[in-house]
């Protein structure tokens, strides 16, 4: 996604806790203006000076795409505490509070804003053993409607998108298992979706006209099944 925004034109800034994998971010897309920051997520203090390095560097937050998230195999009835609290510290709390920042900066310049939440089909249903994960994808859901209400009751113009995908092939099978082999079975049992397909979705919500705010996209493999 954010090779996707650079090559549209867009200033764009990365942030994860491993910097070294963002700084290949600009030489992929082949120039552009790319700045990439290091940030545990999970700390609200150093989301707050992410903001900060942001407004210093060019003034602040247009958009903000909210992609972090993970899953842990970890059911109910025998997950581990620390597996749950990081699916909902980072899935949930992060995400809430930096769109709180993002649409306070938003709306202390008068910008016209849009907010986007990669979600998951499992805002939409819940697959067996992962109750956790899917009622952390549920709050992303009810969070895109709740903003979208807040947002229209101060007559604000911002808007507010979430893409919910199926299987992606990314990191995120292998975190979830705990298991390189196993993420790998699952992603070769039929063409999953890309991580280019979501950045598409995320273009086309944001190329819409003010007048047009795509709430939800939901989209998984032709293949998948549930």
């Amino acid at each position: 996604m954010a090779v996707a925004l650079l090559r549209a034109g867009m200033k764009v800034v990365g942030c994860a806790r491993r910097l070294e994998a963002l700084e290949t971010l600009a030489e992929e897309a082949g120039g552009g203006e790319c700045l990439a920051l290091r940030c545990d997520l999970r700390n609200e203090s150093e989301i707050l000076a992410m903001f900060e390095q942001i407004r210093e560097r060019w003034g602040g937050v247009d958009v903000l795409v909210n992609n972090a998230g993970l899953g842990h195999e970890a059911p109910l009835l025998s997950g581990a505490t620390d597996k749950w609290r990081e699916t909902l510290e980072l899935n949930v709390l992060a995400l809430a509070v930096c769109t709180r920042e993002a649409v306070n900066d938003m709306r202390e310049r008068d910008v016209r804003g849009h907010v986007l939440h990669i979600s998951s089909m499992s805002a939409h249903r819940v697959p067996a053993g992962a109750a956790m994960y899917s009622a952390s994808k549920y709050a992303v859901r009810a969070m895109t409607e709740g903003l979208r209400a807040e947002l229209r009751a101060i007559d604000s113009e911002i808007r507010v998108t979430a893409v919910s995908p199926g299987f992606v092939e990314t990191e995120f099978a292998a975190t979830m298992l705990d298991s390189e082999e196993r993420a790998r079975e699952v992603y070769s049992r039929y063409p999953v979706l890309q991580a280019d397909d979501i950045a598409r979705a995320v273009v086309y919500a944001l190329e819409q006209p003010a007048h047009v705010q795509v709430h939800d996209i939901l989209m998984r493999p032709t293949r998948q099944p549930n």
